[in-house]
């Protein structure tokens, strides 16, 4: 009686332990993503060297149905200082193993363009880090 009890004492402090690492985990590469989106929404060219491995590259489709890749640099450095706009980004699928996660994110400029955002990251030396990203795009329409 007293070895099951040990055990199912052992189980649920061992799956409580997963389930908190689970959950610090999968809040660490949201707070990557965020990151993202407030460097984009607020003119915070920091907050993008934070999210985002220095050698990531940036992958689309362009209206000639070609593959666009841009240096991850290169798009940081457009991004103007303390220029903020009305971008609007969600998250909307984590999924994770190890040290490598894959996230879906929605960001929807109004009047112009929902784009779709595909993440590759990885976690090394204790942080996750963006190191690639996939997007497309659909034209919004000015008025609801």
């Amino acid at each position: 009686m007293k070895a099951r009890f040990v055990f199912l004492c052992l189980c649920a402090c061992t799956s409580g332990l997963l389930a908190q690492n689970t959950d610090s985990t999968r809040m660490a590469i949201e707070r990557v993503i965020q990151l993202y989106f407030e460097g984009t929404a607020n003119g915070e060219p920091e907050k993008m060297h934070q999210a985002f491995h220095p050698d990531f590259n940036l992958y689309a489709v362009n209206d000639h149905d070609s593959l666009w890749v841009r240096s991850g640099q290169a798009y940081i450095d457009k991004i103007k200082v303390g220029e903020k706009n009305n971008r609007q980004g969600s998250i909307l699928m984590i999924d994770y193993s190890g040290n490598a996660a894959i996230a879906k994110a929605e960001i929807l400029v109004p009047g112009w363009r929902l784009f779709t955002d595909y993440f590759l990251l990885m976690r090394y030396q204790g942080e996750w880090k963006i190191v690639q990203k996939s997007y497309s795009w659909v034209p919004v329409s000015a008025k609801p």
